[in-house]
């Protein structure tokens, strides 16, 4: 039946199909007043607590980086951001989606991913923000 293969199933949030599990500290940069605040919710509710701030001194295992066209230069906040990463960590770069106000072009992220010493692995809608993860390459992870 179909009705059974449809999201709404405890384990579908978004948080849980964004890779985010119980204990990861995760560093939330950039947020403003126009950030999905049940998407928030959600991810500290799944990693059981709340995301740290650019100060923290904590070894991050995931960034979430919301980024809006104006925001200045992805691949300088990406070089910031990768800084306190976890040798296996990544970074979710969170965008308004296409057609909206602040929307950045996918290509953007593509391209300053790699100059930043990234690589894209996936891209996912979520609602009215789309998502970029990046991930650091497995010959570029320190040793």
């Amino acid at each position: 039946m179909v009705a059974a293969t449809e999201s709404g199933n405890a384990g579908d949030s978004h948080a849980d199909k964004l890779g985010f599990t119980s204990g990861m500290v995760v560093q939330e940069l950039g947020w403003d007043e126009d950030t999905d605040d049940d998407l928030r919710v959600d991810i500290e509710d799944t990693i059981g607590g709340e995301m740290v701030d650019e100060d923290a001194d904590d070894v991050i295992d995931v960034v979430v980086l919301w980024w809006r066209d104006g925001d200045g230069d992805l691949v300088d906040a990406l070089m910031d951001a990768i800084a306190p990463l976890a040798d296996d960590g990544y970074v979710w770069v969170f965008s308004p989606k296409t057609g909206t106000d602040g929307h950045v072009d996918p290509s953007e992220i593509a391209e300053s991913a790699p100059t930043a010493g990234l690589t894209q692995t996936n891209v996912v809608s979520l609602g009215g923000w789309s998502g970029s993860r990046l991930v650091q390459p497995k010959s570029r992870k320190r040793a």
